[in-house]
């Protein structure tokens, strides 16, 4: 199978290929916004195209979508349903940072099961009360998408944890993939259902919907698309393993801005990006860009905070200044430490109490007084994983009750009931220390809710009889493997799996000053307090206003099929050639040159074989043997090879090395282009490429008669750009001084003489052909990377 541009190619030759239709008119405009076929793309714009889905011009709006909509769902004792909004949703938080002058309408399930005849008069309800579009999944449908694909696959591997055996994860299935894809098909059908899409902004949160904006990119090719990742995601090294990782991948680059909580995640994603898309980053201006097919996919670091107003609400509530008092009076004399985790296998629940116990026996004196409050969450998933775990955590604390309790005393108070917020927030206040030792998680706000609930109010100052004149102490120890480390500096960081460490972390806490713990308190509240949801989500609309901005300045086409999906996005003045119009004129001319760059033009790719094949040596020649054509191919590699590899190509004019080296015909001999007296810098240049081919695994030296070029195509992808960087800093280096270019490109750094350039080929064909009277009036010039631009430039100047 030969290339599109081999196959044109012989169409030309053959005279084959179609003429234009006669019926060929403007009303071509009329096309869809995206366009899968070949076309010219002045006529893919977007005059007199119209949407049917509602507008909001005269209001911005933001579509946010998410798994499940911000709602509880309760059924009445006459089967009638009842909604209301669930304040503790942060979909329905982050509200608070777009302002009122922005409408929002969410999409997402409802929690409970719809009966289809319902269904109808529910969607209803909801759009027109709570400006909510639900979208209802099969039961069968949705067990396989969240309980399957999400939480057996997904989730383990961007928390780490790998399917060494079936126990583990278990292995991949491809129907809980379809039915992953199936969903996320039917939430972009309900987005497109109420978007305007040259007006709405849609923002897609977490990993449930990942390949969500492919769709949407397909059907509106300049939608404006945020997408946020709440959980880590994983180095590239446990990535790897995902049998649909690139089509992940390439899902979430049809975003416009991609969020993530730590530098961390998003410099795996990018590593991701770069190792199995071969796709470049860089840092502008303090903003981080991919560039994926002419758009570039901005990058977003910023971990979310927590709903400020309402946790205040929540301390001011006399249930909670009830609770407070009630738990003052029950540790009476004793220390708190407090953890509160979901019951799962990554918040490390079992390594902190073993921490605690560890605490108990080093430090006798502890006993009595030093209490493990520990609040356990109903987990979110299902399995034998979570019976394990709990079956674990309840062994451990009988186990440590037994061995340090005393009568009054009880070590370790595991709570594994649902508590209330204000129940929550009550044991936040009494305790003095807090401690989060999971082994991976996305963000936690535990952290953070502590910080604010320890500052308190009045009122608690009240109930816990303190002096309100003297400032807040609190006590933070957290893992290093959570996304809110980074942010809480003034917290003791911990490797949760060393219990030793961890146990030493929470003596420090405790035998801290009370002015040290005052300072680390003032510095987290201070954070805490300012970075709320509404700055993170402030902060997300703004970039995802700014990633968008060139949106209406930029010709859109779209390409590929299923996932694989993608737009190129193109200068304004870029005009693609229509095929139709090629073949018209190269039919109706009398004098045409043709110049062909080689690799990656000539040849098909991800190919073993550098050489033509037999199909490519067969359009050549019929080519060549038309009388009004003067071909050439121009590239790269030594004439030595070029020799060989058209040998049976005798009219066929050949340059090597860039246009360094030059023959018309196979008759010809080989001329330079330009005169290079002497190659002593080789001897400067070559040692310095060996010592950098030595010290890089996968990388060699091509030598040339006219230049040396350092190749690292098959060098580990981060190591061998660094590499690269480094050698082309060192060659400029020591060849400053001398006549040469030295110049990065796709795996190479390469020297070279000054002025040799592909464009020399083109500028001496275009210069005899008028010395010799057959001026050309058809010029053809196909390439496919940067340094086929100077033939180009000079073709382009006739």
């Amino acid at each position: 199978m030969m290339s599109r541009s081999y196959t044109n190619l012989f169409e030309l030759a053959s005279g084959e290929a179609p003429l234009p239709s006669s019926g060929f008119s403007r009303s071509a405009k009329k096309l869809s916004r995206v366009a899968t076929v070949p076309g010219v793309l002045s006529e893919l714009d977007d005059e007199g195209f119209s949407s049917d889905a509602p507008s909001s011009i005269c209001q911005e709006r933001m579509i946010i979508v998410g798994n499940q909509l911000p709602l509880w769902v309760h059924k009445g004792p006459d089967g009638s349903w009842n909604f209301g909004w669930d304040e503790d949703s942060l979909l329905l938080q982050l509200r608070d940072g777009l302002g009122e002058d922005v409408e929002i309408t969410y999409v997402g399930c409802l929690r409970e099961e719809i009966d289809p005849k319902d269904q109808d008069d529910v969607a209803q309800r909801l759009l027109e009360k709570f400006n909510c579009v639900p979208a209802f999944i099969p039961p069968e449908l949705f067990s396989k998408y969240y309980h399957g694909f999400c939480k057996q696959h997904l989730w383990p591997v961007f928390h780490y944890m790998l399917p060494l055996s079936p126990d583990l994860g278990g292995r991949f299935d491809r129907s809980l993939w379809q039915a992953y894809v199936s969903v996320n098909k039917i939430f972009a059908d309900k987005v497109m259902e109420v978007i305007s899409p040259d007006n709405d902004f849609v923002w897609v949160h977490d990993y449930h919907l990942m390949v969500l904006p492919t769709f949407l990119r397909k059907r509106f090719n300049r939608v404006k698309l945020g997408f946020f990742l709440h959980s880590p995601f994983p180095s590239s090294e446990i990535y790897w393993t995902l049998p649909v990782r690139d089509d992940l991948l390439r899902a979430l680059l049809n975003s416009d801005l991609i969020g993530f909580h730590t530098f961390d995640y998003a410099r795996h994603f990018l590593a991701c990006c770069s190792r199995m898309l071969g796709l470049s980053y860089q840092s502008k201006r303090g903003y981080i860009g991919l560039e994926y097919y002419g758009r570039t996919v901005s990058i977003k670091i910023l971990p979310v905070g927590i709903h400020l107003k309402q946790l205040r609400k929540v301390l001011d509530l006399p249930e909670t200044e009830s609770k407070v008092a009630e738990l003052r009076d029950q540790f009476r004399g004793r220390t708190v430490l407090l953890g509160v985790d979901d019951m799962d296998i990554f918040k490390g629940i079992s390594l902190k109490l073993l921490a605690f116990e560890n605490l108990l026996m080093q430090h006798p004196d502890k006993r009595g007084k030093v209490v493990l409050v520990q609040v356990a969450n109903p987990a979110r998933g299902r399995g034998r994983d979570v019976l394990e775990v709990q079956s674990e955590t309840h062994t451990t604390r009988e186990r440590i009750n037994k061995k340090f309790g005393q009568p009054g005393y009880e070590p370790v108070i595991l709570i594994d009931s649902p508590l209330q917020f204000y129940e929550r927030i009550a044991y936040y206040v009494i305790s003095e220390c807090c401690l989060v030792t999971a082994v991976r998680d996305g963000m936690n706000l535990i952290p953070y809710e502590y910080v604010i609930s320890r500052q308190g109010n009045d009122k608690l100052n009240e109930a816990l009889g303190v002096n309100p004149a003297i400032p807040k102490k609190s006590m933070l120890v957290v893992s290093e493997f959570i996304g809110c480390s980074p942010s809480l500096s003034g917290a003791i960081r911990v490797n949760p799996w060393n219990i030793d460490a961890v146990a030493e972390a929470m003596d420090s806490a405790l035998g801290f000053a009370e002015p040290e713990k005052q300072m680390r308190h003032e510095k987290h509240y201070r954070y805490v307090s300012t970075h709320d949801v509404a700055y993170w989500a402030r902060s997300f609309w703004q970039d995802l206003e700014r990633s968008c901005r060139d949106h209406v300045r930029r010709r859109c086409w779209g390409i590929g099929f299923g996932l694989g999906f993608r737009v190129v996005a193109l200068d304004p003045n870029f005009r693609k050639l229509s095929i139709e119009h090629i073949v018209s004129a190269y039919k109706r001319t009398k004098k045409r040159a043709i110049l062909l760059d080689y690799d990656g033009t000539m040849t098909l790719q991800n190919s073993i074989s550098t050489g033509p094949s037999s199909e490519v040596i067969r359009t050549v020649n019929s080519l060549c043997r038309d009388p009004k054509n003067v071909v050439f191919v121009v590239s790269g590699k030594d004439r030595a090879t070029l020799t060989k590899w058209f040998s049976s190509c005798d009219e066929l004019g050949v340059a090597a090395e860039h246009g360094y080296f030059l023959r018309e015909s196979k008759n010809s001999e080989w001329e330079t282009c330009i005169p290079v007296p002497d190659f002593y810098w080789k001897q400067i240049a070559e040692p310095v490429m060996k010592l950098y081919t030595e010290t890089t695994d996968g990388s060699a030296i091509e030598a040339k008669e006219s230049g040396l070029v350092w190749n690292y195509q098959y060098a580990d992808p981060d190591f061998g750009s660094c590499q690269a960087k480094e050698l082309l800093d060192h060659l400029e280096s020591v060849l400053a001084n001398e006549p040469v270019t030295v110049k990065s490109g796709h795996n190479i750094v390469e020297v070279k003489p000054q002025g040799i350039n592909k464009g020399l080929v083109a500028d001496r064909l275009l210069t005899t052909m008028k010395q010799r009277g057959m001026l050309p009036d058809f010029v053809l010039c196909i390439g496919d990377d940067k340094s086929d631009e100077d033939i180009v430039r000079v073709g382009g100047c006739l």
